[in-house]
């Protein structure tokens, strides 16, 4: 099962590598409009906060890479806590702004976060 987390763990961190890149670089070119459903005005006026938004993102990156890395007794708290923030995130997101977030950021991190607990549950 742990084996499975670590799989999931690194979904969840490429897909955040994957959010940076589309919202630090790619915000106003056309796969960046297209994807977050914007005209070109919008995405200049708010392209400083998506930026920023884009880094928060590669510190959960950090994180996760961290958690995947580390060795005992730092993996379960360490991989625990920043898929905990992944999840969050995406509960906010999917509240806030679309039900997409949810879905395509929660779903993995949600399944690492309950093969970590069940692998080390006994």
């Amino acid at each position: 099962m742990l084996l499975v987390s670590t799989i999931f763990t690194a979904i969840s961190a490429l897909e955040h590598v994957y959010f940076f890149v589309l919202e630090a670089i790619l915000w106003q070119r056309p796969l960046g409009l297209k994807t977050f459903r914007m005209d070109a005005a919008k995405a200049e006026t708010t392209a400083p906060l998506a930026k920023n938004q884009g880094v928060y993102n590669l510190f959960l990156v950090a994180g996760l890479v961290w958690g995947i890395l580390a060795e005992p007794p730092f993996l379960v708290p360490v991989r625990a806590f920043f898929l905990g923030c992944v999840i969050v995130a995406a509960i906010v997101g999917g509240v806030t702004v679309s039900m997409r977030i949810l879905l395509v950021q929660g779903i993995p991190a949600f399944i690492a976060a309950v093969l970590l607990a069940l692998a080390h549950s006994g």
